[in-house]
């Protein structure tokens, strides 16, 4: 269990984090293709980088609530660099949970503090949601590994030092064999490639990585065959709560940004708020992001048999009505709603990438799909 005081600690830190850090940089970050490295270093100096670490490991121990609640705060201002964070913080608790002396020795402190910076490498060219299908090969000679393979959509790839990369040790046995490594970026073997141009939402750091021949010692492995294809899929419950979350800090913001102009805007001698239309849209907004608040703490607090389905349904509907709602926010405030000085142009594009974020929100179709299905057989 957390400690509140600490869980409270925490949340301060990140509203001052939000307002003082990411805040007055969005812009800049997602015009210069990626967060800076700078970030993660003063996101390690606030206690940031190591949400998901147990405190005996030198982090903030935060449960589901804790750190969805840290999310919220911080996507209020920024998904993308939000979600740049999250990753990072995944990692380093997998590495905590998961991860052996060696592993804690090595990275923990370095990513504690910001200077290392981690990316997940699951997402192939030709394998994206059908994660079994990954090609990346890795093959074993004596006492090391030898990679051989493509890496794409990878977030934090433009800054990212610790890889821990999927990859298939059998073809052909899909998850049976795949296993995961922990891969230092500046290793023989591994190229990255660059961020991509994308609608918006750059401060992800969106890139690639190609692997030739690349030896790896046996100490590198995190997750042995088989178990790295049920550990990723053990860890994208608490990934899908976390993105709802980050919708939900979308929409609150972009809540208050219309309501504060709404609220002082005069129109036809009135204020615009004043216009039962406008009150309605307004209205409807609050609605939905009540809705999403629900059904995220409802994903963070289900038991593990209920939790697939909880967080496919949080996800599912937050990413949609982040999209849609933060539409309506900026309707109601004219063309002020697309000036970049707001943030609510940033926010719509993240709504949409959020919509693709640990799974697209067919895929979440499906989950659900199959639970009602197999409910009644």
């Amino acid at each position: 269990m957390n400690n509140p005081s600490s869980t409270a600690a925490v949340l301060e830190a990140a509203r001052a984090f939000g307002a003082d850090v990411i805040e007055p940089n969005a812009e800049a970050w997602n015009d210069a293709g990626s967060v800076p490295r700078e970030f993660f270093r003063e996101a390690g100096a606030a206690g940031l980088c190591g949400l998901l670490v147990p405190t005996e490991h030198g982090g903030a121990g935060l449960d589901g609530a804790g750190f969805t609640a840290v999310l919220e705060i911080l996507a209020g201002h920024c998904l993308a660099s939000t979600f740049a964070l999250v990753v990072h913080n995944n990692l380093a608790g997998a590495i905590a949970a998961h991860g052996s002396a060696v592993h804690w020795s090595r990275y923990l402190g370095p990513m504690l503090a910001g200077e290392r910076v981690g990316a997940f490498l699951l997402t192939e060219p030709g394998a994206g949601s059908d994660a079994q299908a990954i090609t990346l090969q890795a093959r074993h000679e004596d006492d090391h590994w030898v990679l051989d393979g493509a890496k794409a959509w990878i977030s934090n790839a433009v800054h990212g030092d610790v890889l821990c990369t999927y990859a298939q040790t059998a073809p052909g046995t899909r998850a049976r064999g795949i296993a995961a490594f922990l891969v230092d970026a500046d290793r023989d073997g591994v190229t990255r490639s660059g961020g991509y141009e994308l609608l918006g939402g750059h401060a992800l750091g969106t890139g690639g990585f190609t692997f030739r021949d690349c030896r790896v010692d046996d100490d590198a492995l995190l997750h042995a065959p088989g178990a790295a294809f049920r550990a990723a899929m053990a860890g994208i419950d608490l990934a899908r709560s976390a993105v709802a979350a980050m919708c939900c800090g979308l929409l609150a913001r972009a809540l208050d940004e219309a309501l504060a102009y709404t609220t002082a805007r005069r129109a036809f001698d009135t204020h615009v708020a004043d216009f039962q239309a406008v009150q309605f849209m307004l209205a409807d907004c609050a609605t939905d992001l009540e809705a999403a608040r629900a059904l995220t703490a409802r994903a963070v607090a289900a038991p593990a048999a209920a939790a697939t389905l909880a967080a496919a349904h949080a996800k599912k509907f937050a990413t949609r009505v982040a999209f849609e709602r933060v539409a309506t926010c900026m309707q109601v405030m004219g063309a002020a709603g697309l000036e970049r000085a707001r943030p609510l142009a940033r926010h719509l594009a993240a709504a949409k990438i959020s919509q693709y974020l640990d799974g697209a929100s067919e895929i979440q179709n499906v989950v659900i799909a199959r639970a009602l299905v197999a409910a009644r057989r």
